[in-house]
């Protein structure tokens, strides 16, 4: 039983100059290859936020809904923002 698929894809200029790259450079094998990484990469993601989907988004819209007054204004949130924005760039000493 054949465990692959062929396919033809076309891609942007600058993505196949990308892969073309990658394998004249000694990185990759071959095209297929650049590709497969590729997709493995967007598999992780996906895997990552189904996770964070569900272990944390999830449950923190469930407390939220739980118990309304855990919630905070848009106003608190630009502020939290702002002061974490403040501290990342302040220059270091």
């Amino acid at each position: 039983m054949r465990t692959t698929q062929q396919f033809s894809v076309t891609l942007p200029i600058e993505m196949a100059n990308l892969v073309k790259t990658k394998v004249a450079g000694g990185e990759y094998a071959s095209e297929s290859e650049v590709i497969r990484d590729g997709l493995r990469v967007l598999m992780a993601r996906d895997r990552a936020v189904e996770h964070w989907l569900a272990q944390e988004a999830g449950p923190a819209y469930d407390a939220l809904k739980a118990d309304p007054s855990r919630a905070i204004s848009v106003d608190q949130v630009r502020e939290r923002l702002a002061a974490q924005l403040k501290l990342a760039t302040q220059p270091v000493r």
